[in-house]
């Protein structure tokens, strides 16, 4: 590909070890962060189910990461969703979101205990306060694979998700997957959305702490 170098071996030799200062728009999600107003659409027999949750996230700091001459800073995410009241985790999620400052793509890696996995990518400006990345089923580079139960009952055929970093400091995103549901004609759209608070700074990454 065009955008690669003939030499894939080489790694960068100017890597800055501070990876929060190195996050492009990927800077403003890092640290611990709790969301009360999350709202779930998720499919049932008798139609969507709009289902409220609470949710807490941390995203820290990892060292850079050089795949030869790539170069990529990033965070590791964690996500706990319960339902109002209830202690049962309703959704759990880990993965990374990654920046290239290089190209300005942007990637998130994610992957839920429900066998199911993803990698999806966009690309935004350093300095962006909205941005988005997606995946699709059967795409090799930005694709998505799915346990045999789901890939029967609930497939996955497409994934986006888009940030939106407010000048308050808060953040929210609107994610949609589309789902072919066993039995359904049509495609259904399964969203998800929450607005997030920062209820702790994140942690320098070990390189910075060392």
């Amino acid at each position: 590909m065009a955008e690669f170098p003939d030499d894939i071996y080489s790694e960068p030799a100017d890597v800055d070890p501070d990876t929060l200062s190195n996050l492009g728009p990927l800077r403003a999600l890092a640290g611990v962060w709790e969301g009360v107003k999350g709202l779930d659409v998720n499919p049932k027999p008798d139609g969507p189910e709009r289902q409220a949750f609470i949710e807490r996230m941390e995203m820290q700091p990892i060292d850079p990461q050089a795949n030869g001459p790539q170069l990529l800073y990033g965070l590791h995410y964690v996500t706990r969703i319960v339902k109002p009241r209830e202690v049962e985790t309703f959704h759990h999620q880990i993965g990374y979101w990654l920046w290239e400052p290089a190209t300005g793509v942007i990637m998130q890696t994610l992957a839920i205990p429900r066998a199911q996995v993803a990698l999806a990518g966009g690309r935004a400006a350093a300095d962006a306060t909205q941005f988005s990345v997606s995946a699709r089923r059967g795409d090799t580079m930005f694709g998505i694979a799915s346990g045999a139960f789901l890939e029967y009952a609930f497939r996955t055929d497409s994934y986006r998700i888009e940030v939106t970093v407010h000048p308050d400091g808060t953040w929210s995103y609107d994610e949609v997957t589309m789902l072919a549901v066993r039995g359904l004609t049509e495609p259904f759209e399964h969203r998800d959305r929450n607005t997030l608070r920062r209820i702790g700074d994140p942690t320098p990454n070990p390189l910075m702490r060392g």
